[in-house]
C-alpha cells in the first residue's frame, strides 16, 4: 500500500533521518517508536505528506508522492490525522467539531461513528464540558468521517492516563481490523505491542 524507498531529511546540515526503507500494507497497524529527538515524528510526517524529504520516493496504492497534483483532494479522500493534541474547536460541540472535517456529512454518519466509539451520549457536549480521553475519541471520529484508508496518529496519548492511552490504542486495533491502515508514532512501546508491526526509530535510522 505504501512503499517508502530511500527516504533521507536534514535540517540545515544535518540529517535527522537516513536511507529509509518501509513496506506497509493494507490494513496494517504500524508503531514508529523511538525517543524525543530521534526521527519518528519527522518521518511520519514525510509518510503523512505534510513534509517533503530531501531525499527518497513515496508511493501510495502505486502513486508516486510527487505526481499528486492535489494534494489537499488527495488528503481529504485518503488520509486521517490525529494528533497529540486534539486540535477540536470550544465553541462547537461534539458534532459540530466532526462534521466540519467533510464538506457534505450526513448526521448518521456522525451518530454512526459517535456509537462505535462510545460516545453518542456525547454528541451536544463542548469540548470543555468532556475528559481528555473523551477528546481524544472525538479527534478520531473526526480522522474517519471521511472514510480514509490511513489513519496517522502521532503521540495520540501524549495527555492521557494510562487507561485513555490502551483504550486508544484498542480502538486504533479494531479499526486495523476493518482495514484502516493504521500508522502511530509513540514514545511508549508498551502500547506499540498492540501493533501488528513496530519500527524502532533511534538515530534517525529504522531497525
Amino acid at each position: 500500500m505504501i512503499n517508502i524507498s530511500n527516504i533521507s531529511h536534514k535540517y540545515e546540515n544535518e540529517y535527522v533521518l537516513e536511507d529509509i526503507n518501509l513496506q506497509i500494507n493494507k490494513g496494517e497497524f504500524v508503531c514508529l517508536v523511538g525517543e524525543s529527538g530521534s526521527g519518528k515524528s519527522t518521518l511520519l510526517s514525510i509518510i503523512s505528506t505534510l513534509l517533503t524529504p530531501t531525499k527518497g520516493e513515496i508511493t501510495f496504492e502505486q502513486t508516486n508522492y510527487k505526481e499528486i497534483k492535489n494534494i489537499d483532494e488527495f488528503r481529504q479522500k485518503s488520509i486521517g490525522f490525529i494528533f497529540q493534541f486534539h486540535y477540536l474547536i470550544n465553541y462547537l460541540n461534539v458534532k459540530e467539531n466532526i462534521k466540519l472535517a467533510k464538506e457534505k456529512v450526513e448526521e448518521k454518519e456522525v451518530l454512526e461513528l459517535l456509537k462505535l466509539l462510545d460516545i453518542e451520549k456525547l454528541k451536544d457536549k463542548y469540548p470543555n464540558e468532556i475528559s481528555g480521553g473523551q477528546r481524544q475519541r472525538v479527534a478520531i471520529a473526526r480522522a474517519l468521517i471521511n472514510k480514509p484508508k490511513v489513519i496517522f496518529a502521532d503521540e495520540p496519548t501524549g495527555n492521557l492516563d494510562s487507561k485513555n492511552s490502551s483504550n486508544v490504542f484498542e480502538i486504533f486495533k479494531n479499526l486495523s481490523d476493518t482495514g484502516v491502515t493504521i500508522i502511530v508514532a509513540t514514545h511508549d512501546l508498551k502500547l506499540a505491542k498492540n501493533a501488528d508491526k513496530i519500527y524502532e526509530v533511534k538515530d534517525g535510522k529504522v531497525q
